[in-house]
């Protein structure tokens, strides 16, 4: 596939080796994940591939991000600009690849969730938490659930990262309590 060609000659020269590792694990967990629920694989592949394009821009590259695609920035992400990676690389994409607007949200949901996000979104943001390089006690489990219930694996793992950031006196964004709160009251 020649995008996925593309794709990773970028990221290969423009991120970290670890980063690139790590997608590359996404990339190929997103495929296991979609074809076991019947979505498009080598769209979740390009997607998981693609997912943290702006994971390693620094503080002067994300607002220039912000300004060019004027980008709305809440009061949480302004004290932490690392959670604009989502939103700064969805737009990368849709002008770099010419990616389609559930591709890009995707990629803008993989960080903290949306209360939108259809089986892709959910495909990619579970790929990047169980991705086969990750370490943790539950990603046996959490592999297990993956393969038989997105909605449930979503909430697990919004359930134990709101949890750490609690333990760690960190802020928690709104929106993943939003998302969490959806998959509950489905």
């Amino acid at each position: 596939m020649e995008i996925i060609k593309e794709i990773d000659e970028y990221l290969k020269n423009n991120m970290s080796q670890k980063r690139y590792i790590h997608s590359v694990g996404v990339m190929n967990k997103a495929k296991e994940l979609a074809n076991k629920h019947n979505i498009d694989e080598e769209k979740a592949m390009v997607v998981g591939l693609a997912h943290d394009i702006a994971k390693e821009l620094n503080a002067k590259e994300i607002n220039n991000y912000i300004q060019k695609y004027n980008i709305e920035v809440d009061e949480i992400e302004q004290k932490n600009l690392g959670l604009l990676h989502g939103k700064i690389g969805a737009k990368i994409c849709r002008d770099k690849y010419n990616f389609t607007k559930d591709m890009q949200n995707a990629i803008e949901y993989h960080t903290l969730g949306h209360v939108n996000m259809d089986k892709l979104a959910k495909i990619v943001y579970i790929a990047d938490k169980i991705e086969d390089n990750r370490k943790g006690k539950d990603l046996k489990y959490l592999n297990e659930l993956a393969q038989k219930d997105l909605d449930k694996t979503m909430l697990y793992l919004l359930d134990t990262t709101i949890v750490i950031n609690i333990k760690r006196h960190k802020l928690i964004h709104p929106q993943s309590i939003l998302t969490r709160n959806n998959l509950l009251s489905k």
